[in-house]
């Protein structure tokens, strides 16, 4: 059974998916804190990642990025968002092999169409799409192979799609995910309604 000092959920998928979007509502929603680990790199090493990856290339920044991943897991015990790329680590995969991983799928398209002029060193190139075909079919085994949890983001609201998360982790984790993190609230007439009986006034934030 996982220890309650691991993360609660450790958000995975492309670029554009929206990892951090979904991470920070999700975390929210369960009262826990949210990592997206770029921003821890950024913190550290006071350079932004796509800074750190241009100056010193993929190589270097995927060693900076293994050990920072490595320091948030093993100390953070709520939301943790991964950069899109980070997967392609060995030692990256056999640690996430001991945590509830979600998978956010995305389709090649809808990635392209919003990481379109998005300026990712990762997608450089003349051919920006081409490159991000080529890194859905080199990555798409290896989140499918990590995932405990499988979500598309396709169509979906980031609220919609934290819901969906949302019961993953309660199905996988009830120990850890128990209570409902979409309170009752009031539509702007709620209080008139309430007076009179009306309970149609409440309904499930989204």
């Amino acid at each position: 059974m996982p220890s309650s000092t691991d993360p609660i959920a450790v958000l995975i998928g492309p670029p554009g998916v929206g990892k951090t979007t979904v991470g920070k509502r999700l975390a929210r929603s369960l009262g826990v804190s949210f990592v997206d680990t770029d921003l821890e790199i950024e913190t550290r090493h006071g350079r932004a990642v796509g800074q750190i990856f241009a100056e010193d290339g993929e190589p270097a920044f995927r060693s900076l990025e293994e050990t920072v991943i490595g320091d948030v897991i093993a100390s953070h015990s709520g939301v943790i968002a991964l950069g899109g790329g980070s997967i392609v680590s060995p030692r990256t995969q056999e640690l996430l092999r001991r945590h509830p991983v979600v998978y956010l799928e995305l389709t090649e398209e809808e990635g392209i169409r919003r990481t379109a002029g998005s300026g990712r060193p990762v997608l450089a190139g003349d051919d920006p799409a081409a490159v991000y075909r080529r890194l859905m079919a080199e990555r798409t085994p290896i989140y499918q192979d990590l995932a405990r949890i499988r979500v598309s983001t396709v169509g979906r609201s980031p609220g919609a799609v934290v819901r969906e998360v949302h019961r993953g982790l309660r199905e996988a984790a009830p120990h850890r995910v128990r209570r409902a993190p979409w309170p009752m609230v009031l539509r702007p007439t709620a209080r008139n309604h309430l007076r009179a009986g009306r309970r149609d006034a409440l309904r499930t934030e989204r």
